[in-house]
Formats: structure tokens, sequence, C-alpha cells
């Protein structure tokens, strides 16, 4: 043997040791992320990354499983991280954002790529207004705040205000400076969407009502009705009295993915979210899992499964 093969044998000797650790290495990573699933909710303490939590706990391990919860910035962004960010399957959004993603133009094709798993509860849309407001129309011209830009509340009021041809000035405040600008007369109107009956932290003024949002032609499509009663704002509401309102469906809506891995991998969680469903309406779960309904459809929505997917965006 010449010098040249025995060095040759001694490196390939020598690398045989790495090249098992890489080997051993990738095949680690492949079964860590043979059964991940991403799922973008909401804010640290809203109902959003509550369910998301409730969903790793109870999915975790079944069918080799592991839910990965991740914060979210509201509907809007949640659909833009789940169509481009990678490592995203899942997302906790409202109903109306793929009506508001097409109003705007912003997401072309996104009702090919993005479906539903499941609607999950009911938020309804609350407009509290001044005293000398009667009716929606009544706000056009005038200012109503709508939470922070960006938010659920503010991306839901904008698309109803559109739809309905009544042309507010928007103003975007937290709900606790909105409640104060009522207070003060600053604004005319408020609203928030959020399951009834909303939290204040800050008590709402004398003579602040609730308007009525008949669910007319322009909302058939996106919308669901709802009222309120005296029992959910005792004070707001006359006795004796409804207000007519309605509601968006919170979704768990999940990318329509062509990879096949990926999209087994979705298969698989929407089996077990079936399965485990039970498990959701026991403590310590969010007592909301109560309202969910796994058969229940969604307007303008396709459910997952039932619709090949078509082109995507580039993402992994």
């Amino acid at each position: 043997m010449n010098r040249r093969a025995a060095l040759t044998g001694l490196a390939a000797t020598l690398a045989l040791p790495g090249l098992a650790r890489a080997q051993a290495s990738a095949g680690a990573v492949a079964r860590a992320n043979a059964g991940t699933v991403g799922i973008i909710a909401g804010g640290l303490d809203g109902t959003y990354t509550r369910f998301a939590a409730d969903i790793a706990a109870v999915l975790d391990g079944v069918d080799d499983l592991r839910v990965l919860p991740i914060l979210g910035k509201g509907s809007y962004q949640n659909l833009s991280d789940l169509l481009y960010l990678r490592g995203v399957d899942v997302a906790i959004v409202q109903s109306d954002v793929l009506a508001a993603a097409a109003q705007q133009r912003t997401f072309p094709g996104v009702q090919q790529q993005v479906q539903y798993i499941a609607k999950l509860y009911d938020e309804e849309v609350h407009v509290f207004a001044q005293p000398n407001i009667e009716q929606l129309s009544d706000l056009s011209g005038k200012l109503v705040s709508m939470d922070n830009r960006g938010s659920g509340t503010a991306m839901t009021a904008t698309l109803l205000f559109s739809r309905l041809g009544i042309a507010i000035q928007p103003v975007f405040d937290p709900t606790v400076d909105a409640t104060e600008k009522l207070r003060r007369g600053d604004i005319a109107a408020m609203v928030r969407v959020t399951g009834k009956p909303a939290r204040f932290t800050t008590p709402l003024p004398p003579g602040i009502h609730l308007l009525p949002v008949p669910l007319s032609e322009p909302l058939l499509q996106t919308y669901l009705p709802s009222q309120f009663t005296p029992a959910d704002y005792p004070g707001v509401v006359p006795a004796e009295q409804t207000v007519e309102t309605v509601a968006i469906g919170a979704v768990l809506a999940a990318y329509n993915h062509t990879i096949p891995e990926r999209r087994e991998r979705l298969v698989r969680f929407s089996k077990a979210l079936s399965l485990k469903f039970e498990a959701f309406l026991q403590p310590p779960r969010h007592p909301k899992w109560r309202d969910v309904n796994l058969a229940a459809s969604l307007p303008g929505w396709v459910r997952f499964g039932s619709q090949q997917p078509g082109p995507q965006p580039r993402r992994a």
C-alpha cells in the first residue's frame, strides 16, 4: 500500500464517526418535525391563546402529534402568517377575515390556500353609542373608535361600515381609552368585537346604549344573527327588550398544503381534534369549548380536505 492510499484510508476512517453523527442528527431533526403543527393564536391573555394552549395540552402525543402554540397579532396578521410564515400550519382567526382580505385584494387566491377545520365560538359586534345616536346611519361623518389599528375589531368595523355604505371617521384607541372618550363626548361611538357580555376595566358612562346592527343583505354572506338582552347588559339594554346585532365566528383555519407530508400532518391533526373532542369539554379547558360544534358549516369558507390546493405562495 503506498503512502497516498494509506492517508486516504485513514481520512475515510476518521470521517466515519462525523458522518454517523450527521446522519443521526438529520434523523433526529426529521423525527422531531414529523408530527409538529404550529398554531398561531392571539395575545397573551386572549381567548384564542387559551384555545391554542388547550389544543396543545389535549392533542400532544395523539398520533405522534406535537402542537406548538404561537402568540399572534390579530386576525389579519394571523392570516398573513398562515400564508407566508414558515412553521405556521393553523391559525385562529375571525370568520370575516377572508371577506376583508378579498375586499382589500391583499392575498390573491387566499380562498384556495386557506380552509377551515372547525368553527369555534361566536363573538358579537357591539356598537356602544352616545344617547343622541339612534341608528348606525347616524354615525356617518362622526368619530368612531374601533380598538387598536390592525386589531380584529378594527378589521370587522372597517368591513362592516364599508358594506353598509356608512362613511365614519375611524379612531384607533384601546378600549379603556375609548370608554373615557365616550364619557367626555369626544367620540360618537365605540365598536367592540367580543363574546357577550363584554368586560370593561372602566365602567360605561351613563346613557350609553347599544345600537342595533340588523343582518341586512350586505352582511348576509359573512355574518350570523345574534342579539343582546337585559341579562347581558343590565341598564344598557332596556328591560323586556332585545337589541339586534351580528356575530362573527372564531375559526380554526388551516393552510391548504400541497406538500404531502405537511398535508398529511394536518389530516392527522383534524382527526385527532375530533377523536379527543370530549376532553375539551372538561375542566380545566376553556368553558367556550362547550359552544363548539365540529360539524358546523361556515359561510364563505371551504372545509379543509374538501378541495384540492391551488397555486400557493413560496413557503416551506
